[in-house]
């Protein structure tokens, strides 16, 4: 497809739709935080666990995997120890699709939890926080990334290198174009990283679009839990509904980790490309 390469800013694509007269709001609406961000019910991770004590299972839950790395070599500099962390905070039914593709970039199949990349492939830790509710309301389990304060979640990333997490949003908050939507914003403070990822990403032809220095949705601020790194950045993916809801043949909460498809495998396959380049970059070696 013509265009699949093409790497498109946010910001650019606003002013030409402003431009064009289609509209003042527009703009506006994707500077600020986006609604759930500025109106979270619970103000942190801490608070909703306090608030639906009794709820997990229920109405969220939690998962994750820490890998165990041991090197008792005293005569060599260490070698194992967990380069990079997946990370889904909206997964289950608030931001769909994102539980699915923290466990495939990590390496494991969603179905069943089972390796998915085959012997020797690396697998990575992971951890993620899901709605989990089927009556809707997910959106109110919403803490916004750097208000996370989950323990579990906050040892996982401050002790890796990388972490990449994975969020969904609209093509209006991601700048896409009306006439394809399905797009992934990159961002976060590791700009070799968002280097990498934008390259795999476009090379599977995926429409990538550049994250602002502003813009909620770019992973910028330190306190996001994705630069919380021992190297204090990282990388977060924000994909449109539009190229989650593609990689699924049953877009359920039941239905999402037995259907994943293609498209799905593509995408997870150009991260963990992209991560395996990261990990064996002259900025990771351990001294």
């Amino acid at each position: 497809m013509i265009g699949s390469m093409i790497t498109t800013s946010r910001r650019s694509v606003l002013t030409v739709l402003a431009a064009a007269g289609l509209g003042t709001a527009l703009p506006a609406t994707l500077g600020a935080a986006p609604a759930s961000a500025a109106t979270d019910l619970y103000s942190s991770n801490t608070d909703l666990y306090q608030k639906l004590a009794g709820r997990e299972g229920i109405d969220f839950a939690r998962r994750y995997q820490r890998h165990a790395y041991i090197d008792n070599d005293q005569a060599t500099r260490p070698g194992s120890y967990a380069r990079t962390a997946i990370l889904a905070l909206h997964g289950g039914g608030i931001e769909v699709g994102t539980s699915e593709l923290c466990l495939g970039i990590a390496g494991y199949t969603p179905k069943d939890l089972t390796p998915h990349y085959g012997t020797g492939a690396p697998l990575h830790d992971y951890w993620m926080f899901e709605g989990m509710r089927t009556s809707g309301g997910n959106s109110e389990l919403h803490v916004t990334s750097t208000h996370c304060d989950d323990r579990v979640a906050l040892s996982l990333a401050a002790g890796a290198l990388n972490a990449v997490s994975v969020h969904g949003c609209t093509a209006a908050q991601a700048g896409a174009p009306a006439s394809r939507p399905e797009a992934v914003v990159i961002g976060g403070l590791n700009s070799v990283l968002r280097q990498y990822l934008g390259e795999a990403l476009r090379a599977a032809g995926v429409q990538t679009i550049e994250g602002s220095a502003d813009g909620d949705i770019d992973g910028v601020h330190p306190s996001n839990i994705c630069n919380r790194t021992l190297l204090g950045m990282g990388a977060q993916l924000e994909l449109t509904t539009e190229l989650r809801v593609s990689m699924f043949g049953t877009n359920t909460l039941k239905g999402r980790a037995g259907s994943v498809n293609a498209e799905f495998w593509k995408f997870t396959d150009a991260v963990r490309a992209a991560v395996a380049r990261m990990e064996a970059d002259p900025s990771q070696a351990v001294l």
